[in-house]
C-alpha cells in the first residue's frame, strides 16, 4: 500500500499543544497536511493559560518544513470554533479534517466531585468538541471529504474516580454516531479513536491512585503517545473506510470498541417488576448480540421481532 498523504489538507487539531494532540498535529504535518494548532496551554483540570506548548509544537513543525500556525483559545469559549474554521481559511484556503483532542480530567471520588469539575469537564471535552465541530462543518462538506475524529475513552467501562470524565466520553460516542449518520449524504465521515497513551493525563490520574503499581509499570512501557497518531492519522485520511466507529488503541492493541444489544426477551404490555427479576438472566445473556447503525435500525428490529410474534 502507497503511503498515506495530507498533502494539500488542513487539519484543526485542539489540544495540539502536548501529550496525543502533539503526536497527531506532527505526523499529519510530516505526511503534507498544514495544521491548526490549538491549545490553551491549561492545566490537567483546566485552569491557566500558556501560549508556549502550541507554539512550540508549530516551530518544531515549521523547523522541519512543515507548514502550521498556533492557536492559543479556549474550545469552551463561544466563538473558538469560528476563530479557528477562519485562521485555517485564512492561513491555507480550505479546511479538511478536524480532530477533537482537547480534554482535561479532574479525577476525585464521585462524592468529591464539585460543580466546578462538572463544568470545566464538560465544557472542554464536550461543549468544546461540539461547537468546534458545528463552526467546521459546513466547510468539512465543501470538501467532499471532510473528516472528523473526536476522542473518547475506554474509561466508558467503568472508571472509579472519573464520573464526569466518564459522562464527557459517553456524550463524543454518541455524537459521534450521529454525525456520521448526518455527514453520510456530505462526503463526511466521523469517527472516535479511544487512546490510550502515558501522558500528563495518564500520569496525573495514576498520582491518584487509581492505577495499582503494576498496572502503572505496564502503561509506561506499552503506552507511548505516539503509536495513536497512526490511528488518528488513518481516521482522517480521505480513504478511511469507516465511520461512526470507535477504535480502540491500548497496550500494543488495535480493536474495536462496540455498543450492543442482547437478544433479549418477549415481554407482554403487563410486564411486571417479578417477571424481570425471574428472566434477568435471559435478558443479560450475552450469546447473541446486535449492533446496529442507528436508533432506527434498533427500532426496525424490535417491530420486526413484533410483527414475527403476532404472525
Amino acid at each position: 500500500m502507497s503511503p498515506l498523504s495530507f498533502d494539500g489538507r488542513t487539519a484543526i487539531i485542539t489540544g495540539a499543544g502536548r501529550g496525543l494532540g502533539r503526536e497527531y498535529a506532527l505526523l499529519l504535518a510530516s505526511r503534507g497536511a498544514n495544521v491548526v494548532v490549538n491549545d490553551a496551554g491549561v492545566d490537567l483540570e483546566g485552569r491557566g493559560n500558556s501560549a508556549e506548548p502550541a507554539e512550540s509544537v508549530v516551530e518544531t513543525i515549521t523547523s522541519a518544513g512543515g507548514s502550521a500556525v498556533a492557536n492559543f483559545d479556549d474550545v469552551r469559549e463561544a466563538g473558538t470554533g469560528k476563530v479557528l474554521v477562519e485562521q485555517a481559511l485564512d492561513g491555507f484556503g480550505r479546511l479538511d479534517i478536524v480532530i477533537n483532542n482537547a480534554g482535561v480530567s479532574c479525577p476525585r471520588p464521585f462524592s468529591e466531585q464539585s460543580a466546578d469539575d462538572l463544568t470545566a469537564t464538560v465544557e472542554v471535552n464536550l461543549y468544546g468538541a461540539a461547537q468546534v465541530t458545528q463552526a467546521a462543518w459546513p466547510h468539512l462538506a465543501n470538501a467532499g471529504h471532510g473528516r472528523l475524529v473526536n476522542t473518547t475513552s475506554g474509561t466508558l467501562f467503568g472508571a472509579p474516580g472519573q464520573s464526569y470524565y466518564v459522562m464527557a466520553k459517553g456524550g463524543l460516542f454518541g455524537f459521534t454516531k450521529t454525525l456520521a449518520l448526518e455527514g453520510a449524504d456530505l462526503g463526511i465521515k466521523a469517527n472516535c479513536i479511544a487512546p490510550a497513551g502515558w501522558t500528563r493525563m495518564a500520569i496525573g490520574a495514576a498520582a491518584d491512585d487509581l492505577l495499582t503499581p503494576e498496572m502503572w509499570e505496564f502503561a509506561e512501557a506499552a503506552m507511548p503517545p505516539a503509536v495513536n497518531a497512526a490511528v488518528v492519522a488513518y481516521l482522517a485520511h480521505e480513504g478511511c473506510a469507516v465511520s461512526g466507529e470507535t477504535l480502540s488503541c491500548s497496550g500494543g492493541r488495535l480493536a474495536r470498541l462496540v455498543l450492543s444489544e442482547t437478544e433479549g426477551v418477549e415481554v407482554s404490555a403487563d410486564l411486571t417488576p417479578e417477571e424481570v427479576a425471574d428472566r434477568l438472566g435471559a435478558i443479560t445473556d450475552l450469546a447473541v448480540l446486535h449492533q446496529f447503525t442507528s436508533a432506527a435500525e434498533m427500532l426496525g428490529h424490535t417491530q420486526q421481532k413484533l410483527i414475527n410474534r403476532t404472525r
